[in-house]
């Protein structure tokens, strides 16, 4: 394939993001913010990577979308309310959508974004029903952030919870397979974190531990290190402070763990906010640890509209279903 760069650093999302924390997070040591620039490049791993019109992202899956409509049955579906809502942990919610039919089939446990310092799922809902009438349970749960003074392991051990919670056995008795963690933006990252260090779950989960079967990506900020201005909110602590803490929480650092777990990996080709080249980086470090990985930058789309039913639902569908 032909390549294609886009100019310009992720200005639009460090907007967000200080205006996001300001007067909530403190981080656990004094450190500065350092904006990072990123080029994409379009070929080689790309699925497919084609033109469209610019968009406007945004920094938590809870926001309404915007940019182009990349077409998908799903879009002519009626979006239907969750059967219900459970904490898993105290204080942390999770939303039900069950098929029509129950069945021990897939279960997507559904992570959302908001650059760490956020985790509202509801704009997620329209996927989560689009999936649910394709046959599949879909949980969708939120998470400790930066907000609420939290930070990594907790995140991470937090998602582990509400994975092994939406695998419990329920209506057949039997155990869900596959179980599928589906991340957007800061979701993608701890999804994949999840998929890739599932022995990372901590004591307070009261459920037996699930490693998830398979892993979908949508616009993650992968590479930590190479976004440190903004992963500073999921470390709470410079990278140079304790650059540890920082690999345990990097995927491209864990990228060649549990081999076994194949990964679906979407970027809209208009993403201002999360540069594609993010997820092209992290398929090739996957790929290099043995992964099974299918990435498709998807044109016309932004950082919002890559998780909207109507560009991810068919997708993800077709993906799930051929693991069964």
């Amino acid at each position: 394939m032909g390549q294609q760069q886009k100019s310009g650093g992720p200005r639009s999302l460090t907007e967000r993001f200080a205006r996001g924390v300001a007067g909530r997070f403190v981080p656990r040591r004094s450190g500065g913010l350092a904006a990072a620039g990123a080029a994409v490049v379009c070929g080689g791993l790309l699925v497919a990577c084609g033109g469209g019109s610019d968009g406007s992202g945004s920094a938590t899956s809870g926001s309404t979308s915007s940019g182009a409509d990349a077409g998908s049955s799903a879009s002519a579906a009626v979006v239907r309310p969750p059967t219900r809502t459970e904490e898993y942990l105290p204080g942390l919610e999770a939303d039900f959508w069950e098929p029509a039919t129950p069945a021990a089939g897939p279960v997507v446990v559904l992570i959302p974004g908001g650059a760490w310092v956020s985790a509202e799922r509801a704009g997620l809902a329209p996927l989560a029903s689009a999936l649910s009438d394709a046959g599949m349970t879909v949980v969708s749960a939120t998470y400790r952030t930066a907000s609420s003074d939290t930070y990594f392991p907790d995140p991470l051990q937090d998602v582990l919870c509400a994975v092994a919670f939406a695998a419990v056995p329920r209506v057949t008795g039997d155990a869900p397979h596959p179980v599928v963690v589906v991340g957007h933006s800061a979701g993608a990252n701890l999804a994949a974190l999840a998929a890739l260090t599932p022995e990372a779950t901590g004591d307070a989960c009261p459920y037996k531990p699930v490693a998830p079967d398979a892993l979908v990506g949508m616009a993650g900020p992968y590479d930590v290190a190479d976004l440190s201005w903004l992963a500073i909110a999921l470390f709470g602590v410079p990278l140079e402070d304790d650059p540890g803490l920082w690999e345990d929480g990097d995927p491209m650092v864990q990228a060649a763990n549990r081999a076994e777990v194949p990964a679906l990996l979407l970027h809209g080709e208009d993403d201002v906010d999360v540069d594609v080249s993010s997820t092209a980086s992290f398929a090739t470090a996957l790929e290099d640890g043995g992964h099974d990985v299918t990435l498709e930058v998807v044109p016309g789309a932004d950082h919002s509209a890559i998780y909207r039913a109507e560009v991810a639902g068919d997708r993800l569908v077709e993906w799930i279903t051929a693991l069964t």
